[in-house]
């Protein structure tokens, strides 16, 4: 968020530290043992290495192709048995370049391609949905957290500077299929936080109409109001009204800006100076994106688009710069016209650095590329200076959503609102310090003002919180100035490692069968239950809980034989967890209703 649009905004600035989901997604649908490594310092990952993995896999961007040759040269040096697999759209590059780094490249969907790999028999979709959350802060504190879903890879609207769409040859593949298959997702973390957001990973979710549609029937059906950004085209954003997105859960869009001339066949549809203002009064946010390097370009171009952009009030924008990617359409127009700068095209490595969205690499007819990148710095301060901070927009946002639907025939709609009430409440103590940092407090004092007209005065405790809120305001400009506390740690999640991994099998005469789905692992047992095998099952379930935030369901089949000793062994440790395991118990023997962990909620 920061790195990216918030980058001009200061203190204000939302920050979270995202992971390499793919990383995790692949690890939780494997039947081998794994362990993913979320940025780890060069000692923790030498550390890891030295444990003699037999295959190492590094996901990596063009910008990190530096990072993936220390990281390659470190396993080759500590783990000279362990076969690499390089993966992730840094792998858009020919095989010739990155050859010399990798045993194995992986430029498919991952989970099929380590199952295949380590002859692992296919697994049908939708996969096994790993539970990673996003902590977003702002002034220091946390002040949400967010559920990632995947929901596709790939897009078909080809735009031509777009690597995902590309990579995946313009088609779009959907990880989770169905709009149920979303929402027992959704379901999982709500498990976890009933106030969790989320965010749906896919080039244009919308696009699916039909799984859009189900979700809508599903999240109407539950009555419990949701929040969920999305990525979407003015195109598919044109089908649907904004009610019907409220009410599919959606109150975050990310589209598409672009430039007014770019041309590209996902913004047909309704007029983005109609659709942005009819979004946004309908409390949905709006992130969006304006690229800047366009043939047709001049700085007056610019600065007008930029003009018509803000005159929309956008929630969030973001500012990139054409860049041409192996693969797409830009890059072999960029290549056969000779266009890509001199000292990029001299040396590979220095252009792969460059592929970050903010580095001019191409020629322009009529701008240099110092002028270019000045350019886009301008939008964001400019962005900045006139709309404000995207935290106090967020609010508006939020009001504006309220005043419509606060008293609409709708229950879920008026459940919205009291959502929104409650969270520009939780907002509050950021308005003050917008009147007095901000770099418009007449504005921020509006909204307040706009606030307690229709919400009342706050709380005591937001009051009070407001009092210590330019501490925390001088505590993230000091850790800002002195680069403190901003890389985030070590996190090291392991996959089927404990030393009795829930895998089907035998356990002495005991008969583990294991079903992985979106619903809860389905755990299917058959034969004879003693004290060894409710041990090593119970370990199992326990790690496999810890591991995936997933529920369990125990089927135990008819005759299965059992005694109460190895039972009350397995009621003991399941029950540290009954909210998350349920058991289907035989009719008979009649012994295994002990069993019956409900009975102690």
């Amino acid at each position: 968020m920061h790195g990216q649009v918030t980058r001009a905004q200061g203190i204000f600035s939302p920050r979270a530290t995202h992971h390499t989901f793919a990383l995790d997604y692949i690890a939780a649908n494997l039947d081998a043992p794994a362990v993913v490594l979320h940025y780890p310092s060069r000692k923790e990952l030498i550390r890891e290495l030295r444990k003699g993995p037999a295959i190492v896999g590094v996901s990596f961007l063009l910008a990190t192709f530096h990072r993936m040759k220390e990281i390659v040269g470190l396993i080759r040096k500590h783990a000279p048995q362990a076969r690499v697999v390089l993966g992730g759209y840094g792998t858009v590059l020919d095989d010739k370049t990155l050859s010399p780094y990798a045993d194995h490249i992986c430029r498919e969907e991952g989970v099929g391609f380590f199952r295949a790999l380590l002859g692992e028999p296919p697994r049908p979709l939708p996969y096994d949905h790993p539970l990673v959350v996003s902590t977003l802060r702002v002034l220091s504190a946390p002040v949400g957290r967010t559920g990632m879903i995947f929901a596709g890879l790939g897009c078909p609207h080809g735009c031509d500077f777009c690597c995902t769409s590309h990579f995946f040859k313009r088609r779009h593949v959907r990880l989770l299929p169905t709009g149920d298959d979303i929402f027992r997702v959704i379901e999982r973390y709500l498990e976890i936080d009933p106030q969790m957001s989320f965010t749906i990973l896919d080039e244009d979710f919308l696009i699916a109409k039909d799984r859009a549609t189900r979700l809508r029937e599903l999240v109407q059906a539950r009555g419990t109001p949701l929040s969920i950004f999305a990525f979407a085209t003015v195109k598919a954003l044109s089908r649907m009204t904004p009610r019907e997105l409220l009410e599919t859960g959606i109150d975050g869009i990310w589209v598409g800006y672009e430039g007014k001339r770019s041309g590209f066949a996902k913004q047909q549809g309704r007029p983005v100076e109609e659709l942005i203002p009819d979004l946004q009064s309908h409390g949905i946010s709006v992130l969006t994106s304006m690229i800047l390097g366009f043939d047709y370009q001049t700085p007056d171009i610019v600065r007008a688009e930029l003009s018509g952009l803000l005159a929309l009030q956008p929630t969030l924008a973001q500012f990139l710069i054409y860049g041409p990617t192996p693969g797409t359409p830009f890059f072999e127009r960029v290549m056969q016209e000779g266009r890509l700068q001199p000292e990029l095209a001299e040396d590979p490595e220095r252009y792969y650095k460059a592929c970050d969205g903010f580095t001019a690499m191409v020629r322009h007819p009529s701008l240099t590329a110092a002028e270019i990148e000045a350019l886009q710095r301008e939008c964001f301060e400019t962005d900045n200076r006139v709309l404000g901070p995207s935290v106090l927009r967020t609010i508006q946002v939020w009001l504006q959503g309220w005043k419509r639907y606060h008293d609409a025939d709708s229950a879920y709609l008026r459940a919205k609102a009291a959502r929104w009430a409650d969270e520009i409440r939780q907002a509050y103590p950021v308005l003050p310090l917008a009147k007095r940092w901000g770099p418009n407090p007449e504005a921020a004092a509006r909204l307040q003002a706009e606030i307690e007209a229709a919400l009342g005065p706050p709380s005591l405790a937001r009051r009070c919180l407001a009092w210590a809120a330019p501490l925390a305001a001088a505590w993230t400009r000091f850790t800002l100035q002195h680069d403190f506390f901003q890389h985030p740690r070590l996190q090291r999640r392991s996959y089927r490692c404990s030393r009795w991994p829930l895998r089907p099998g035998t356990i002495g005469s005991l008969r583990v069968d294991i079903e992985r789905s979106l619903k809860p692992t389905v755990v299917k047992l058959e034969g004879a239950l003693d004290r060894a095998s409710a041990q090593r099952l119970a370990a199992g379930i326990l790690s496999h809980l810890k591991t995936t935030d997933a529920h369990v369901h125990l089927v135990v089949a008819e005759g299965t034989h059992a005694t109460q000793r190895p039972l009350r062994i397995l009621e003991k440790w399941l029950t540290r967890q009954r909210h998350r395991v349920s058991v289907a118990i035989p009719s008979t023997p009649p012994i295994w209703r002990m069993l019956d962990l409900n009975k102690s909620c």
